[in-house]
């Protein structure tokens, strides 16, 4: 008696295109120099800016400054201003920001295995 075949769902051009654009827009902003470091680093613990400047290391404030706007817009962090005194701001992940935490891993372990020091 033979089985019966399970039909194998396809993928359609029109269900391809929006996942192609939702991994360009990911990549367009993810891509941006620093962003990911970034994220790394705030998925360790919350952090004021001088402490993600010293560890993270080579971003300049401006740039920080930059990356930490752009993530605090879309959501993936949260910025807090403690009055003080002193004045204090740490910047920690939402759970948007801890959500993408999973896929960065992955990247990183994908480019651990598939990327040498050079390509980069």
């Amino acid at each position: 008696m033979a089985m019966p075949t399970v039909p194998t769902p396809s993928v359609t051009h029109d269900q391809c295109v929006p996942r192609a654009e939702s991994l360009a827009r990911a990549f367009d902003f993810l891509g941006k120099r620093w962003t990911a470091v970034v994220l790394g680093r705030l998925s360790e613990a919350p952090a004021g800016f001088r402490e993600l400047s010293r560890s993270v290391g080579g971003v300049s404030d401006s740039v920080l400054s930059d990356r930490l706007s752009d993530l605090a817009a879309i959501g993936l962090v949260t910025r807090t201003v403690d009055a003080g005194p002193p004045l204090s701001v740490s910047y920690a992940l939402t759970d948007a920001g801890r959500a993408l935490m999973p896929a960065l891993e992955q990247i990183s372990l994908w480019a651990q295995s598939h990327l040498k020091a050079d390509d980069c």
